[in-house]
C-alpha cells in the first residue's frame, strides 16, 4: 500500500491526526535537508512535504522564498531532490510528498518525472499550480506509477469545485484555511471547522489542513477538525534562522516534537 495511504489508515484506527510538516528541500543545504527529515520522523512525523526549490514560488510567502532562493543559490534541482528522496529511503520509509509547481515537472517531462518519482521512492505529489481541471493527464501519469495527487482546496471553493478537485485528489486533500500565500498567523479562521465539515459532505479522502498554523495551541484545535494539520513557514522559518549550524536538525526536530505531541493529543 502506498505509504501516505497507509499513514492514514493507521491513524484513523488510532484515532488520531496525521502531523504534516513541510520543508524545502536543499535549505540550507541538501545534506542538512537529509539530517532534517530524519530529525522530523523521529520527532512524530507521518508525511514529509518535500519543497522543490522553484525560482516563482507565486503560492509561497516571504519565509518559504526566501528558503527556495538560498537553495537554489546551491543550484539544487528537482533532480537533485529525487536523488535525495532515494537516498533517504535507504533508511527511512517515512512518507514523502513532493512540493513542487508545475514548469520543474514540465521541464523534466511529465511521464519521465513520474517514473523517476517512483524510482526515488516518493509517495505523491502536490503541485501547486496545477490546476485540477487541466489535470488528467498529470494525474494519469502519476496513477500509473501509484503516486498520489494532492490537489489544494480554498474557502472560496464552490460545492461544485469541491467535488471537482475531491474527485482528482488521493492520498489526501490539502485545505488551505485562509486566503493568501504560505505564512504564519496568529488566530486561526473562525468558520474552519464549518468550512472542513462542508469538504467531509462530498468526500472520504483525508482532508488536511495548513496555512497559517504554527504553534502547538493552533495545531491541537485544528486537529480536533481534521485528518491531517501541516505547519510549514514555521518550521522553515527556524531552519533559515539556525542555518548550516550543525544543532539545526536537533533544535527543528525538537520544534517539531512539540506541534506533533499536540496535533495527536
Amino acid at each position: 500500500m502506498n505509504r501516505i495511504d497507509q499513514r492514514f489508515q493507521d491513524l484513523k484506527a488510532a484515532g488520531k491526526t496525521a502531523f504534516i510538516p513541510y520543508i524545502t528541500a536543499g535549505d540550507p543545504t541538501l545534506a542538512q535537508t537529509e539530517e532534517i527529515v530524519y530529525a522530523l520522523e523521529a520527532a512524530g512525523a507521518d508525511i514529509i512535504e518535500f519543497g522543490v526549490p522553484f525560482s516563482d514560488p507565486i503560492g509561497d510567502g516571504p519565509v518559504n522564498q526566501e528558503a527556495a532562493l538560498r537553495a537554489l543559490k546551491h543550484n539544487v534541482s528537482l533532480r537533485d531532490v529525487l536523488a535525495l528522496i532515494k537516498k533517504i529511503r535507504e533508511k527511512s520509509q517515512v512518507a514523502i510528498l513532493i512540493f513542487t509547481y508545475y514548469n520543474p515537472v514540465l521541464a523534466f517531462g511529465l511521464k519521465a518525472f513520474a517514473q523517476a518519482a517512483e524510482d526515488a521512492g516518493a509517495d505523491g505529489v502536490l503541485c501547486v499550480d496545477l490546476p485540477p481541471e487541466e489535470a488528467d493527464e498529470y494525474k494519469a501519469a502519476l496513477d500509473a506509477h501509484g503516486l498520489r495527487t494532492v490537489f489544494l482546496m480554498s474557502p472560496t471553493s464552490t460545492d461544485e469545485r469541491i467535488k471537482i478537485i475531491a474527485k482528482q485528489s488521493s492520498g489526501f486533500i490539502y485545505y488551505v484555511s485562509r486566503l493568501g500565500v504560505t505564512g504564519e498567523q496568529s488566530a486561526l479562521a473562525a468558520d474552519l471547522d464549518q468550512a472542513v465539515a462542508n469538504i467531509q459532505k462530498h468526500t472520504d479522502t483525508p482532508v488536511a489542513v495548513g496555512f497559517g498554523i504554527s504553534t502547538p495551541e493552533q495545531a491541537k484545535k485544528v486537529a480536533g477538525m481534521a485528518q491531517g494539520v501541516v505547519v510549514g513557514s514555521a518550521i522553515v522559518r527556524m531552519i533559515g534562522q539556525l542555518g548550516e549550524s550543525p544543532e539545526t536538525a536537533v533544535k527543528v526536530g525538537a520544534f517539531v516534537k512539540s506541534l506533533a505531541d499536540a496535533t495527536k493529543g
